[in-house]
């Protein structure tokens, strides 16, 4: 057995499924111990497509999704998408091929420092110099990739080291323990809940990790306290619950907003600071915090909890839960707020405009897509929108990227999704600019039998750097770009492809596009002038007290 099998014998023993990636020179032995695995090689047409579907696989399952590629420039082409997942917490594992340790102390053809360059994208990251050492690197980066924060790490082989003789086998799993938070801090939180008079909760994706979704709406519930989401918090409590007041995150004011305002508590669950700065919604660092989480608080000016209730976060509610009494307090003020909210999101139903608002367009999204339907958006102006109009009734249904905000993840992402739920609709959601960057990775869609729905948010240009350019300058440039036809473009490639051509086609084009047993782009002209619009009603918004 050479360094490679026992490589893939360890990821087999870590539970791994697919690996994504492409081959290379370097990482042939690792290619040809997969020839007999039980793990599924996805052949990838771009590294940064392989290690999208390895964040969004990382993100669905908690598990590290796993991306491959060679030296130099194939271990560049991944770095975005391991950024992403590191940014965003989802478990990932990327491994490197790499020149043989008898190169790498001279100028070598295509040779990086990978360990060094991946460092600062990367939670951890080892070179494999010793064979009887890869065993434990593989169990190390795993526990290090799927435990909180979770993230994602590398590894690094030599092609010298994989084809080398060793001897060794995988280690002993085993699962991570849950923590429990100390009763002191408990029993804090719960006084500062009591008392409080206009608490809100700001719930984030750790209560998804967490699995705490289902405690965090019973918390809500008994206690009367309404529920703002971060993007990556969707679905934590169901959008239609009414005590559900849907997703904080734009960088402008919105309705939410007010409710921050008026808040003499905010109970962060699962908040990670990344998801959205505190210093847009606590910028005087007036609004005393109770810090719910797996992990402990981060430093920041604008977040200092007065308490932090640090461990299993269902625990931590029930037992919270178990200690307050909020009989006779008033409505909280963010109540009022839910009914100004679901107004302006059900203006737009029956809005016929033409190019179609995009308000509009998500609107109709969300009226096909069952509550166990996965969206995944991509990064520009569409964004945007589906994190303020694209609403959830599960966790993990609709996947944005935030941290990072990398361009491009739609595609390779709606692939991961596919696989991990091919019962389930999925719908990758990109602007033009981004189907652009990944678009290749339809191919791969069609050849392995993942089949999803493309809409293209389509406004010839960079909607987002225009829609910031008109802020600060009043007028927009260097943005704009043309198109292939979209539809010849998905026909080429063996795919169906649609032209919305009005309002009413949309409901109808979708519906049929879901029911193909091969992969659907739908090209759909947009109305960005919405942009504006919507920054202007946001700078006349007041709250009312």
């Amino acid at each position: 057995m050479n360094t490679a099998e026992l490589l893939i014998r360890c990821l087999e023993n870590e539970g791994v499924k697919y690996i994504f990636g492409l081959p290379g020179e370097e990482n042939l032995h690792v290619l040809e111990s997969l020839e007999n695995s039980s793990i599924q090689f996805i052949t990838t047409r771009h590294e940064q497509g392989a290690a999208f579907m390895a964040d969004v696989y990382g993100r669905l399952t908690g598990c590290a999704g796993v991306c491959l590629s060679t030296l130099g420039p194939g271990a560049t082409n991944l770095m975005t998408g391991v950024a992403d997942a590191n940014l965003d917490r989802a478990p990932l594992v990327a491994i490197t091929g790499q020149v043989g340790t008898d190169r790498m102390h001279i100028e070598s053809h295509q040779y990086l420092d990978l360990v060094a360059m991946f460092a600062p994208v990367t939670k951890w990251n080892a070179q494999i110099v010793r064979p009887s050492n890869t065993s434990e690197i593989v169990r190390r980066a795993f526990k290090i990739a799927q435990t909180e924060n979770p993230g994602a790490v590398h590894i690094d082989l030599p092609e010298n080291i994989a084809a080398m003789l060793v001897e060794g086998k995988p280690l002993t799993t085993g699962a991570i323990e849950k923590t429990y938070a100390s009763f002191h801090s408990i029993e804090k939180a719960a006084i500062a809940i009591a008392e409080a008079k206009n608490p809100l909760i700001l719930v984030g994706n750790g209560a998804i990790r967490d699995r705490a979704s289902e405690m965090v709406t019973k918390f809500a519930t008994q206690l009367n306290i309404p529920v703002a989401n971060t993007f990556m918090g969707k679905g934590v409590i169901p959008y239609t619950h009414p005590l559900a007041l849907w997703a904080v995150g734009l960088q402008q004011r919105d309705y939410i907003s007010c409710g921050f305002d008026q808040a003499d508590l905010v109970i962060a669950i699962g908040y990670d600071l990344i998801e959205y700065s505190p210093k847009k919604w606590n910028p005087n660092a007036d609004i005393p915090i109770v810090h719910i989480s797996v992990t402990p608080a981060q430093i920041d000016s604008s977040y200092i909890p007065i308490a932090e209730v640090v461990g299993n976060i269902s625990d931590a509610l029930q037992e919270i839960l178990n200690r307050v009494d909020r009989a006779g307090k008033p409505e909280p003020y963010a109540l009022e707020l839910r009914a100004e909210i679901r107004a302006d999101y059900a203006q737009y139903a029956g809005d016929d405009g033409f190019p179609i608002k995009p308000q509009k367009l998500i609107y109709d999204l969300r009226q096909v897509m069952g509550p166990d339907d996965i969206v995944i958006s991509d990064v520009g102006a569409h964004k945007m929108w589906m994190a303020r109009h694209y609403h959830c009734h599960r966790p993990n249904t609709c996947i944005i990227s935030n941290g990072f905000a990398a361009m491009g993840i739609a595609i390779p992402g709606a692939i991961a999704a596919k696989l991990v739920h091919p019962q389930h609709k999925v719908v990758a959601v990109t602007g033009d600019g981004g189907f652009m960057m990944n678009c290749q990775e339809l191919e791969t869609a069609l050849r392995i039998g993942t089949a999803f729905v493309t809409i293209i948010f389509n406004d010839g240009g960079y909607g987002l750097i225009e829609w910031k350019q008109e802020n600060h300058f009043g007028h927009s440039s260097f943005i704009k770009f043309g198109n292939p036809d979209f539809v010849k473009f998905a026909e080429s490639m063996g795919l169906k492809g649609y032209r919305i051509e009005s309002c009413a086609d949309l409901i109808p084009t979708l519906k049929e596009a879901l029911a193909q047993d091969v992969p659907a782009v739908i090209d759909c002209p947009i109305d960005y002038r919405e942009n504006l619009r919507f920054t202007q009603r946001a700078g006349d918004l007041t709250c009312k007290i």
